[in-house]
């Protein structure tokens, strides 16, 4: 009797063991991973300032104009799906349907940039995370490396390679962000990777009438300005002076988000 009893202690005093470690193990993870989430949501402070927008090489980049720019913070990273997921978890909104051909794939992943969104689901991810899309102005000095710019044609680089995931790198697919170098403010991925919409309306002449204090795009327009390239791009369509436009209502598997705070 006493041997049973003392095999019996031996066997709970093991499980007890057994679930200690078990809980340490989850906390362990939980809080690993809480930390990863932590990091994609980092913000990057851009301190205002002025620069030259645009470039000579395409038509609708001209004229080159001096921009001024408040304060504000931008994402250091492009909002990912696991991001996404998580607001969508939380406001009980659907989540969009990936691409088929992707999906089966599994190259989209909790840490690849959020995707097939349109302009309004961008919107609408950035008030909840309690702040914005960025202006184009504020999305290109940003991508030049703000007051730090060392005027490089991609952001961060004049080797496109070095910055951006581009047609001739990516292998036709999303890559997870902030694995490519970052520009001179520690942001990742604004050139390449995936297009990223902005809150301005676009027009091809704006350039020449924008205002040079904190401009807003036109009032009204058809499409909305998206910045930066993406993977399945070539790599000259994802300099920092480059411009895009498509209808705020269409979703594209290279469309995604990055989000911008005002300095309080």
């Amino acid at each position: 009797m006493a041997n049973f009893a003392k095999k019996s202690h031996l066997r709970f005093y093991n499980m007890k063991k057994t679930n200690i470690f078990l809980w340490c193990f989850i906390a362990f993870y939980s809080l690993n991973a809480f930390s990863l989430f932590a990091q994609k949501d980092e913000m990057v402070f851009v301190e205002g300032g002025t620069f030259r927008m645009g470039s000579d090489e395409k038509s609708e980049e001209r004229p080159v104009h001096e921009v001024t720019v408040k304060s504000f913070y931008i994402g250091k990273y492009e909002v990912t799906l696991g991001q996404y997921r998580n607001f969508c978890q939380v406001t009980g909104r659907q989540m969009p349907e990936p691409p088929l051909y992707a999906e089966k794939s599994g190259w989209l992943t909790d840490d690849t940039p959020m995707v097939n969104i349109d302009w309004n689901d961008a919107q609408a991810y950035c008030q909840w995370a309690g702040g914005r899309l960025p202006t184009e102005a504020e999305w290109e000095f940003a991508a030049r490396g703000g007051n730090l710019s060392k005027k490089l044609q991609y952001s961060g680089s004049n080797d496109p390679d070095e910055v951006a995931w581009h047609s001739g790198n990516s292998n036709a697919r999303i890559q997870p962000v902030g694995l490519k170098k970052p520009n001179e403010l520690g942001i990742y991925d604004m050139s390449g990777n995936v297009w990223e919409w902005c809150s301005d309306w676009f027009d091809r002449q704006y350039y020449g009438v924008s205002p040079k204090d904190n401009p807003q795009g036109p009032p009204k327009g058809t499409g909305k300005v998206r910045k930066g390239g993406s993977f399945f791009f070539q790599a000259n369509r994802t300099r920092v002076a480059g411009r895009d436009h498509y209808s705020p209502t269409v979703k594209l598997y290279g469309m995604g988000i990055r989000i911008v705070k005002d300095k309080p």
